[in-house]
């Protein structure tokens, strides 16, 4: 009999299953839905929201599409990972109920009140106990729905990161991690525990936290109504979850100091680990536990992330093209021009406010534009290019903070599957990138792997994990984007 793992990546755009032969390493199956991006409602200006249950109407529908897709039969499935967008916060009542839509990763609405419990805190507190100003996270979107909501906010019995809402529908409890509760800004690190001075200073009842478990362990089995619901059978275990770039990091086998993940789907990030809980003074990028620490052998991930990164890129082929145009056709343009896109330069920061610029609304602004000169093709050469230059914006950052920026692995997938997009990022940050066939679902069921035992460890997890191809850079190309990037540094300055 096959032994099967199931993991679930639930993003922003869409979910994501995967059907993993635990014994091969290899896809059984696997589906992403919906097939159009998920709806993100914006009721004002700078907010982001989701209905949870919609994500949960699309595990339903991707885990039959995988149980039928890989002739799933009972006793095969072992158990199931959970990886989820970073950030959200789901409220639901004593019934397991959600009582607002979602106020997800991208939502800016708690921006001020971060900044002001960072003062009133203070950096000496806030930096070496919380590795980050408590920011647009979790704990402050909370504060927000306590003053602007007080009614609902005395209905809360939990909160939950969306992924623990997941395993609640799976499993029927209410359960977080370490990892998630230090991506919240809920951790102290000093401490080892939730930063009581903290939810003190917002006022929030250390009851409304779920018990927290070990990233990798038993953390519930699936419950009858919901194995009748999925197809599956009753009792398989979850065991194991994290957030998308923790399990990013994970599912492409980073999980050593010094090593680097990459993604570049509706957000673009780079992740990197270190031993050392280190920080950013200004907050920039951000530090959380990873997914294999523990107090004897500490592990950290340093998160850059830049929120208008892939939604550019489908804006622009809205925009252009819409159904009409496809992403290959779109690189194609692109690449039809020089580098530099002739002068044009994109400032991407237009989907919330950036953390690399400390929260400020930037915005999203072409520069340089020259209607006698440019057409699309520039247009579509200067978002990938300004994309990237904002990576390379994080990546100086992350090197002041003592990171080894050499190396980068990344799934070939999203932007990366761009020629042009590959030939920038590597040339401009001047680093190695590494390619390899996964994401993160397929990480999701490899950590249920080794949550349930099937693995005895990260290397046998990862024995199945095919590398596709390297990218080196190229000396001269290395000069013309030193010169992009220069030019686009210029652009954003006057944005400023």
């Amino acid at each position: 009999m096959r032994r099967l793992l199931l993991g679930y990546d639930i993003g922003s755009s869409s979910v994501k299953a995967t059907l993993l032969d635990a014994d091969t390493g290899k896809v059984v199956a696997s589906e992403g839905l919906p097939k159009v991006e998920m709806p993100i409602a914006a009721p004002q200006k700078d907010w982001a929201e989701q209905d949870p249950e919609m994500w949960w109407k699309y595990i339903i529908e991707t885990t039959h599409a995988v149980t039928q897709q890989g002739h799933v039969k009972s006793g095969e499935l072992k158990a199931i990972g959970i990886s989820y967008q970073m950030h959200g916060l789901v409220c639901v009542d004593k019934e397991g109920k959600v009582l607002r839509s979602s106020i997800i990763w991208c939502d800016s609405r708690a921006v001020e009140i971060g900044n002001k419990a960072f003062d009133e805190l203070g950096e000496e507190y806030c930096l070496p106990h919380l590795l980050n100003s408590p920011g647009n996270f979790t704990a402050s979107k909370l504060r927000w729905v306590q003053e602007n909501e007080p009614e609902l906010y005395a209905k809360i019995h939990k909160i939950m990161l969306p992924g623990d809402y997941i395993a609640m529908k799976l499993s029927g409890e209410i359960k977080t991690s370490e990892t998630g509760l230090s991506e919240g800004i809920f951790w102290d690190f000093k401490e080892n525990g939730v930063s009581k001075k903290l939810l003190d200073y917002y006022k929030i009842d250390s009851s409304l936290l779920a018990e927290v478990v070990p990233s990798f362990s038993n953390q519930g089995t699936v419950t009858q109504q919901a194995a009748d619901i999925l197809g599956i059978d009753a009792g398989v275990p979850i065991t194991y979850r994290a957030g998308d770039q923790p399990n990013n990091a994970f599912s492409l086998n980073v999980l050593e100091e010094g090593e680097l993940a990459t993604t570049a789907g509706t957000s673009g990030t780079v992740y990197g680990v270190s031993k050392n809980p280190v920080y950013d003074p200004q907050s920039r990028v951000n530090t959380f536990v990873h997914v294999n620490h523990s107090q004897k052998d500490p592990r950290y991930g340093v998160l850059l992330c830049i929120n208008g990164t892939g939604i550019l890129n489908s804006w622009v082929k809205r925009l252009i093209g819409g159904e009409a145009i496809t992403y290959p056709q779109m690189n194609d343009l692109a690449s039809e021009t020089a580098i530099g896109a002739n002068g044009l330069s994109f400032i991407p920061f237009g989907n919330g406010v950036e953390r690399i610029m400390q929260n400020k609304p930037v915005g999203a602004h072409m520069m340089g534009l020259n209607l006698l000169q440019h057409n699309r093709r520039h247009v579509l050469r200067a978002v990938q290019e300004g994309i990237v230059s904002s990576l390379k914006y994080g990546f100086d950052i992350m090197k002041d903070m003592g990171l080894n920026l050499n190396t980068v692995k990344a799934g070939k997938a999203n932007m990366f599957l761009s020629p042009l997009f590959r030939e920038a990022f590597v040339n401009m940050n001047q680093v190695s990138l590494e390619l390899y066939d996964t994401d993160g679902s397929q990480g999701a069921a490899r950590g249920a792997g080794i949550g349930v035992g099937i693995y005895s460890d990260a290397k046998e997890a990862f024995a199945g994990l095919a590398r596709l191809s390297v990218f080196e850079p190229e000396k001269e190309k290395v000069a013309a984007y030193t010169e992009v990037y220069g030019q686009w540094k210029a652009a954003l300055s006057k944005v400023m």
